[in-house]
């Protein structure tokens, strides 16, 4: 069975595990476009998306870890069709639900299964923390997403992280959920109210440490304004520790495998 990704942009991306393809965090907004943040904040999109809604394929899901403009802009809101499971935290499941979306708002460790013939695909969300201390409050909540496709032989299990920073009780993800066949890494060090709320070079290499995923594929690392740690840093870092994981990089357009 083929597993890959397909870069679209910031943490766009299309995933295609076996039968099932999923977009992830959609966000199509243009170069020069600006994102909204919440409490006043706006960053300028420095790079071109590859693909915009019409261009994509047909999806068994969208999988959205927290309602921030450069994971959910007025585009896809506008373009994206109603009807497909949009899986979410229960915070933006409200906000969803009203634009008319089938959001599903999904608490930590909920699961939700979607069946393709003998495959299944069970989503579990798993937990995420967006900003330290009492800003925590400030941003919306925010969740990653195991993967986890079965035809009948050895599960392949995916790590979605979202906006998280690195933080030791990720290690939860692999003690409640098993070894990771790969890992998408929200990287760009993002600086918000003057507090780092993503993870740069540094927090990103500590997570692969943490987790040993078998592939490690990096992404949300130079979209945009409020992105202060390019991915040279996370390569420097990967080198430097060699880090126990095989490291794949996607342009834009591009699919790797996550095999």
């Amino acid at each position: 069975m083929e597993h890959t990704l397909e870069f679209i942009g910031t943490a766009t991306t299309l995933l295609r595990l076996g039968p099932f393809t999923l977009l992830t965090d959609p966000n199509f907004l243009h170069r020069g476009q600006r994102a909204y943040l919440g409490k006043g904040l706006f960053s300028k999109r420095l790079t071109e998306p590859s693909r915009q809604p019409a261009d994509l394929p047909a999806l068994d899901a969208v999988l959205l870890s927290h309602l921030h403009g450069d994971h959910f802009d007025r585009i896809a809101r506008a373009e994206l069709a109603r009807d497909v499971p949009l899986l979410t935290t229960p915070a933006a499941e409200r906000k969803l639900r009203r634009w008319g979306f089938s959001a599903h708002g999904m608490a930590t460790w909920d699961e939700e299964l979607l069946v393709a013939g003998d495959s299944r695909l069970k989503v579990t969300s798993v937990p995420g923390q967006h900003a330290p201390g009492m800003a925590r409050h400030v941003l919306p909540p925010v969740m990653g997403e195991v993967l986890e496709v079965d035809d009948g032989g050895r599960p392949f299990r995916v790590y979605v992280t979202g906006d998280t920073l690195h933080r030791p009780w990720l290690r939860h993800v692999t003690d409640r959920l098993g070894p990771l066949d790969a890992m998408v890494v929200h990287l760009g060090g993002t600086r918000a109210l003057g507090l780092l709320v993503t993870m740069d070079g540094e927090q990103g290499a500590d997570l692969v440490d943490l987790l040993a995923p078998a592939v490690t594929v990096p992404v949300h690392y130079d979209d945009y304004t409020v992105f202060r740690s390019p991915l040279a840093d996370f390569l420097a870092e990967a080198q430097q520790r060699r880090l126990p994981t095989r490291l794949r990089t996607v342009g834009r357009g591009e699919t790797v495998s996550l095999t």
